[in-house]
């Protein structure tokens, strides 16, 4: 065959050559007589292509929007919500969720923000269904973060809740203007919407005793629904375990947590946007003692974000992720006789639940009681029933379960001995030795450690690529006498700078505020901020000055500050006086409240300059800036304007609380406080 070709081609070629064509077209013809010998004979075959039309790409798994379906799918017929900043609403939604089993139900804890809210009003497809709220409020009467989405919907939806049974539990504290906003309006619009209220709306208090509130709430609530769906309870009162212990003796240790929020290995590969769940390393650039003297320690530390494209405005939070004492977790692993190193996860027994972990797994016991549970704080009555267990005295067993009840004895020996003394879980694994529990289930029953925010001290405008903080660090002796010391900030404190090049880094975020200054920047400013109170008008005065220098016209900038002692703790006292100097503070009032034999403070200066304030306020727009404590400083703040107000405006009192109210829903009156 090949001959064939090869004869027909060169006869082709020797004919034309011989009658009619020159030496250029004979060389164009074997040119082609050569392609043709290769496009038959030396050329590689293709190889077969595979039709990738008949493999489908397979789509990623739809996430189940639909708590309704959920809840028809795994037999449920209550949905606990929970709107939580902090953890604890969701901790309160947990266990009214087990809790349910034991009245013959069955229930499940919810995020909100992870479902179609819209779908409530298919809740009465479900026999015997309710649905329960557990709402904290947040800010200056705002919803959390999580149940945003689920609060605009009330407000814009009309939807029918005509079969709709449902009961709310609110978490706020009094301290706040808007004592518990969110679960008041939670439960005020869903009845307005047509559902069924099952149980009075409860609130808790973060400022008295949040978990007494709740318990003592949760003791009428359960009768209540038994009453309402004739149902009885039980009477099984064992512990109800949420998840199962899986110890991994073979693993790539690549594949364990070692303190990463969210994204397994995120702190060795940083990606950005970071929040909550993709925190930035941040390095500390700077540690400084702010005090001069006394027998605390003020703090000044600033954090490089210059790789991070992290954005921030004066009056921003920062989040700092902390980690607790190495030594009180090894004292915890030896009280135990654990192996702090074991490799472990806690695996949901609720396949269909969406909390497949309580913190990040798989990680060591280590990580776990150091990066990820709360160990310092007291624990919570449930925590101490279900403990209670695994004690082989009786009377320890007695007086645990007593502690957990809501009898009038077992609420003050809880108040004394784990409140008042100040217990956290290592003081009474240490004071009741017949306490043995297993280390994972302690693993499951302690929250999780929380982020600490603080005001940011700084400018963007003056400090782009740096974010900075100001804190006292806490430490104290209980009454058991032992040592105190506060996780975050001697945390902080022990970040020091050192000169060989290595820098320490704190995992971070920034939660942006409404603490703003005035989109004008004409308007004067009156700022309060005794202690560390003191932080974001560190960043508003930078700002203001930054102002001026742009050749704006800036208005009025007014410091209130406190302090003990004006040679021991005048936090940014150089600072403050170059501003005053330059003429961008117009005004420095300082509060020394121990420099002299009567206490002088922030809202006794504010009284002083009672005509000047109130010509600030009510003739030339002011806007007022409170920061600092919120049970007692904000409030005494608080009521030396209303005394300004009738004393130089002539207004009544209920006419000067009416008037700053007013100011506060305009944006004129900020708090940024916290108790």
């Amino acid at each position: 065959m090949a001959d064939l070709y090869a004869n027909t081609c060169f006869h082709m070629c020797f004919m034309i050559r011989g009658t009619l064509l020159g030496s250029l077209d004979i060389f164009v013809f074997s040119l082609i007589a050569g392609l043709l010998i290769y496009w038959f004979f030396f050329r590689k075959k293709t190889e077969p292509v595979l039709d990738l039309k008949t493999f489908p790409a397979v789509p990623p798994p739809i996430r189940q929007t639909s708590f309704i379906e959920k809840m028809k799918k795994t037999n449920r017929n209550v949905v606990v919500f929970y709107g939580s900043q902090t953890g604890t609403a969701e901790e309160f939604a947990n266990r009214l969720a087990k809790d349910a089993h034991r009245y013959g139900m069955k229930g499940m804890a919810t995020d909100p923000e992870e479902y179609d809210m819209s779908e409530l009003s298919r809740l009465k497809e479900i026999p015997n269904s309710m649905a329960v709220f557990c709402m904290a409020t947040y800010g200056e009467g705002d919803p959390t973060d999580n149940a945003q989405e689920f609060y605009d919907w009330m407000q814009g939806t009309d939807d029918d809740l005509e079969g709709v049974n449902f009961a709310v539990f609110g978490l706020g504290n009094k301290t706040y203007e808007h004592f518990n906003a969110t679960g008041n309006y939670t439960d005020k619009r869903l009845a307005e919407l047509g559902g069924k209220r099952v149980f009075d709306l409860g609130l808790g208090d973060d400022d008295s005793n949040l978990e007494e509130d709740f318990i003592s709430w949760k003791e009428q609530f359960w009768p209540a629904v038994c009453e309402f769906f004739g149902v009885e309870a039980t009477g099984e009162e064992s512990s109800i375990r949420q998840f199962e212990l899986v110890v991994h003796n073979d693993i790539n240790m690549n594949q364990v947590y070692t303190g990463e929020m969210g994204r397994l290995k995120s702190f060795q590969t940083q990606k950005p946007p970071f929040d909550s769940k993709n925190l930035f390393l941040a390095p500390v650039t700077v540690n400084r003692k702010l005090n001069k003297g006394g027998n605390r320690h003020l703090m000044h530390i600033e954090l490089d974000i210059m790789d991070s494209k992290i954005r921030y405005d004066a009056g921003d939070h920062v989040a700092v992720y902390p980690t607790n004492d190495a030594a009180v977790v090894n004292r915890i692993g030896e009280r135990l006789g654990v192996d702090l190193d074991t490799v472990i996860s806690l695996k949901n027994l609720d396949e269909e639940s969406n909390k497949k972990h309580p913190f990040p797994c798989p990680s060591t016991y280590r990580t776990a009681l150091t990066h990820y549970l709360d160990i310092n704080n007291t624990p919570r009555k449930n925590v101490l029933y279900e403990l209670s267990q695994y004690t082989s005295d009786p009377q320890e067993q007695e007086n645990m379960r007593k502690m957990a009840s809501a009898s009038p004895e077992g609420k003050a020996l809880y108040q004394s001995w784990v409140l008042d003394s100040e217990r956290n879980i290592l003081a009474i694994l240490e004071d009741l030795p017949s306490l043995n529990p297993p280390v994972d289930h302690l693993c499951e029953l302690l929250p999780r450690l929380q982020a600490r925010y603080y005001s940011i001290a700084s400018s963007n405008k003056v400090h782009p690529t740096s974010i900075h903080i100001c804190a006292v660090v806490i430490e104290y002796t209980t009454k058991t006498g032992r040592f105190y010391k506060g996780v975050a900030t001697n945390w902080l404190k022990n970040k020091e700078v050192t000169e060989n090049g290595h820098k320490h880094t704190v995992p971070m975020y920034v939660r942006r505020s409404q603490f703003r200054l005035p989109f004008k920047p004409s308007n004067p400013v009156i700022m309060i901020g005794p202690g560390t109170g003191i932080a974001p008008f560190v960043g508003f005065i930078q700002e203001r000055a930054w102002q001026k220098e742009q050749g704006k016209d800036v208005g009025e900038t007014i410091l209130y500050f406190g302090c003990r002692h004006k040679n021991e703790d005048f936090l940014y006292q150089q600072e403050l006086e170059e501003f005053e100097r330059a003429g961008v503070l117009t005004q420095l009032n300082v509060a020394f409240s121990r420099d002299q034999e009567h206490k002088i403070y922030v809202q006794h200066l504010l009284k002083k300059n009672k005509e000047q304030l109130w010509k600030l306020i009510h003739s030339n727009n002011a806007h007022i800036y409170v920061c600092g404590d919120a049970r007692n400083m904000a409030r005494d703040v608080h009521t030396a304007f209303y005394e300004i107000a009738e004393e130089v405006g002539g207004l009544t009192h209920t006419q000067a609380v009416d008037y700053f109210k007013k100011l506060m829903t305009k944006g004129r009156y900020s708090q940024d406080v916290w108790s």
